[in-house]
Formats: structure tokens, sequence, C-alpha cells
């Protein structure tokens, strides 16, 4: 498996493995994602910030994550501080074909490479109360829950909130 950083042509791919998962993960109760988002305008910004992340297996793509440092105002509601700097993970899919093959682990744990790199010291997640397999993939990568929160953009659902601190060098950012 090769993590990298997903490119301009690789949105297609992206949206076959959205269109893929949105099905079951709606049928299980998780309306998280829908046909409106995540998109390919989400996607292209997220490559032209570099922080989408692709893995790959056998040349085909597996899975997608974007790591980014903006934290939603909603996460006060689960205690964090949300001035000190954090990577947070968001559009975690992996292509149903892929799974049970680790790739969520592989994007998780690139979470942590980026902020590592970046000298930040958490890494922080929030994921669909419907979402069962976040749900225990997070406690087994060593995440925390902290709180369960709703956000603005997603009216009428609700998010647990997951952090994970991690032990960076010297050189790290300031911590809380």
């Amino acid at each position: 498996m090769r993590i990298r950083l997903a490119q301009t042509g690789d949105v297609p791919a992206i949206m076959q493995i959205v269109r893929a998962v949105v099905p079951p993960m709606r049928a299980s109760g998780n309306l998280q994602w829908d046909d409106v988002y995540p998109n390919p305008a989400v996607f292209d910004q997220d490559i032209a910030l570099s922080q989408l992340w692709v893995a790959e297996i056998d040349g085909c793509l597996a899975g997608v994550v974007a790591l980014t440092t903006e934290q939603s105002p909603e996460y006060v509601q689960a205690g964090w501080d949300i001035e000190v700097p954090a990577i947070v993970v968001h559009r975690l899919a992996v292509d149903p074909a892929f799974q049970g093959r680790g790739v969520a682990i592989a994007l998780m744990q690139q979470a942590e490479v980026v902020a590592e790199e970046k000298g930040i010291d958490r890494v922080r997640a929030d994921t669909n109360t419907h979402n069962q397999v976040m749900q225990r993939l997070m406690p087994k990568l060593g995440y925390d829950l902290s709180g369960e929160i709703g956000l603005e953009f997603r009216p009428g659902l609700r998010f647990f909130c997951y952090e994970k601190l991690l032990a960076v060098g010297a050189n790290s950012s300031k911590r809380a």
C-alpha cells in the first residue's frame, strides 16, 4: 500500500469511492454524506491546499482522507480548545473492494505523520454517531472519546469527537 498526496486527476476515482460508500452508510443510518457532500469541489479544494491523501493498492485508489488544521467552532462542545493546533481528520473513505485490508488504519496513521511533521501534538476527528465502523476503529488506534456535538452545516445530526495526543519532539508547537 502506498499513501500519497492526491492530485487533481484522482478526483474521478475519489468520487467513485464516495458513490460506493454512501449507499451502505445511509442504509446503516449514517446520514453524514449524501448526493451533495462530499463533492468534487470539496476534494479539489483539499488538493489545492495539499491536505488530501490517498491510499493506493496495486495502482488503484483504495481510500482517501483530508488532513486539515481547520477546527469547527462546535468542537468547543467536546471540551476542546480550538486555539490549540491539531490535525483534523475529514472525509475518510475506503473503497468497499479494499475494506478489511488496513486502508483506514494507514490513512489514520498518515494523520499522525502529518502532525509530527508540523510539530503538532494532537489529532482530532469527528464521526457521525451512527458510524459504527469509525467508533470501533478510533479506540483501537489510541483515540479517546471527548464528547458529542452537533455541527451547524449538518443540522439534525450528532457527531462523536475523538482525540489522540502524540509525543512530538522538542521542536513541537505550543501545547495546551
